[in-house]
């Protein structure tokens, strides 16, 4: 299937200039600027800015070969390995769409993801953090999901150089823009939404980030979050890619590498979840570190001012909040020039030329301090969802995205996020659906009820806890069986409850709902 025939925007264009090049074209002009410099650091590899175009281009030509056209869908669920960079670029070259899946997913994810995006071409780890991706894909096949080509990298045979060896040269490039990005997210419904970015808006994000950031060519970041999640794809792989900045990847977080490497490399900026910050500050403890950092941007789970105000002292660095999602990853963000409680007490004001508004129930725009939902418009904003069934829901009929999050501006435009309509919890800045959990916990034979929440976490940002109902007359659950059962079904572990709670009854609204605020007051 491809996406390009397919799927056609559904709401009114943004205000802003919009980029009319092909992303493919300002990465090879980027890395021939200064192709000697380093794009990419992995462990040991080293990867210059040249020779990251010329395996792009030789990556390109095999997939070519193997039938991958403008608007196909190519998904890889890598690990923080340069080769995803390379497999990235390589699809935008082809007009293709890539498709990045977290290395946590399972079958339950993935026979959803690879049937709806219909991709036929996908890179795996041979095996990973204990897990046999081989087998892990023979079991999705198994469950009707087709797959022309699978590429299991890293195993016995350096399948990447065979890959890129069999090119006899560069591939065609595609010859307009169009979809580039397809990326799954959690929201409110059980299945995960699948996210559409072109190469505009994804120029329009990476050039907001340069603004917003004053990033140059200069600039290193250490890149901890995944590549395969939309804070790894702009800082990891486009910003290099457009801005010349160099990113150096970790493979699995560990505070006291990064420690080292941010001393090694002259790390300059990073932007994740709290949680990479809060470890950090750990690791140093209450003395002053001379770092090179000068910029650390929290951002995908409540950050508390207090940190920012430890790193500021500590790191010597402008610490400071961001807020954006997959579908708008960069709305609004402080200024280095605004005063510290604003920085670290509120999420910024929008970054020209985006566009924010809070309003009522009804839509209706709501005055200075009040609170309801926001609403944002601008350049970087998705284009829409795989599923175009959701995109009457996400836009107003007038373009703005709802974001499901609740906020207010204050007298000078400040952004305050105050709490979610969402049904989503985020736990070290990975969305996860409520619904979905929920859904599934309901297949059980001996559960009536359940009611999932987040408890707000300074470590994690959200943990998921469930309140369960067992079935009338049946044995009484505990809550490793529950895991398992959830496991069993193919789960991501990242999205079982980490704490459970057996009621004999759940707690309802008037209405008869299950009633959320008391079953979030059982565990806080």
């Amino acid at each position: 299937m491809r996406l390009r025939a397919t799927i056609e925007p559904s709401r009114p264009p943004h205000p802003g200039a919009v980029s009319k090049q092909r992303f493919a074209d300002v990465f090879s002009a980027t890395c021939r600027i200064d192709s000697a410099r380093i794009a990419l650091v992995d462990g040991r590899v080293r990867l210059g800015f040249g020779e990251w175009l010329e395996r792009s281009e030789a990556l390109a030509g095999a997939l070519a070969r193997d039938g991958v056209g403008a608007g196909d869908v190519v998904a890889f669920q890598l690990p923080n390995w340069w080769e995803a960079a390379v497999i990235f670029t390589a699809i935008g070259r082809l007009g293709a769409i890539a498709n990045p899946l977290l290395p946590i997913f399972r079958e339950h994810e993935l026979l959803f993801m690879l049937r709806q995006s219909g991709a036929r071409h996908l890179f795996i780890p041979t095996s990973h953090r204990g897990t046999d991706y081989i087998e892990l894909i023979d079991a999705v096949r198994r469950g009707g999901v087709r797959l022309d080509h699978v590429y299991p990298l890293r195993g016995e045979k350096d399948l990447f150089a065979e890959l890129t060896a069999r090119a006899s040269g560069p591939s065609d490039a595609a010859p307009e823009p169009g979809l580039l990005l397809l990326m799954y997210t959690s929201g409110t419904t059980a299945a995960p939404k699948g996210v559409l970015h072109t190469d505009s808006t994804l120029i329009a994000e990476v050039e907001s980030l340069r603004r917003a950031h004053a990033l140059t060519g200069a600039d290193s970041t250490l890149m901890p979050s995944p590549l395969t999640h939309i804070s790894g794809v702009l800082h990891g792989i486009m910003s290099p890619a457009i801005l010349g900045t160099t990113a150096v990847l970790m493979e699995r977080w560990d505070p006291a590498e990064a420690a080292r490497l941010i001393e090694r490399e002259k790390i300059t900026y990073m932007v994740g979840a709290p949680i990479f910050l809060q470890d950090l500050l750990a690791v140093h403890g209450p003395d002053n570190w001379a770092s090179s950092l000068r910029l650390f941007s929290c951002g995908g789970a409540s950050v508390s001012p207090q940190l920012m105000r430890d790193a500021r002292r500590v790191l010597g660095c402008n610490a400071k909040r961001v807020y954006g999602s997959t579908e708008f990853p960069t709305i609004a963000t402080s200024a280095p020039d605004d005063p510290t409680p604003r920085a670290i007490e509120c999420e910024g004001r929008p970054i020209p030329p985006n566009q924010i508004r809070v309003v009522d129930e009804r839509g209706r725009p709501l005055g200075i301090g009040e609170q309801g939902e926001i609403q944002a418009r601008g350049p970087e904003c998705f284009v829409g969802y795989i599923d175009a069934s959701m995109n009457d829901d996400a836009f107003t009929a007038d373009g703005w995205f709802r974001t499901g999050d609740l906020g207010e501006i204050d007298a000078d435009g400040y952004l305050t996020v105050t709490g979610r309509i969402k049904e989503i919890v985020i736990r070290k800045g990975e969305k996860i659906s409520i619904r979905e959990v929920e859904d599934m916990l309901l297949t059980h034979p001996r559960i009536a009820a359940v009611c999932l929440v987040g408890i707000a976490d300074a470590e994690v940002g959200e943990r998921l806890c469930a309140a369960i109902q067992p079935a009338d007359g049946g044995e009484p659950l505990e809550a490793s069986e529950v895991a398992q059962y959830l496991r069993d079904r193919g789960l991501a572990a990242q999205k079982l409850p980490e704490r459970m709670a057996f009621v004999t009854s759940l707690p309802r609204t008037e209405s008869g709902k299950a009633h959320r605020a008391a079953v979030a007051a059982m565990f806080a």
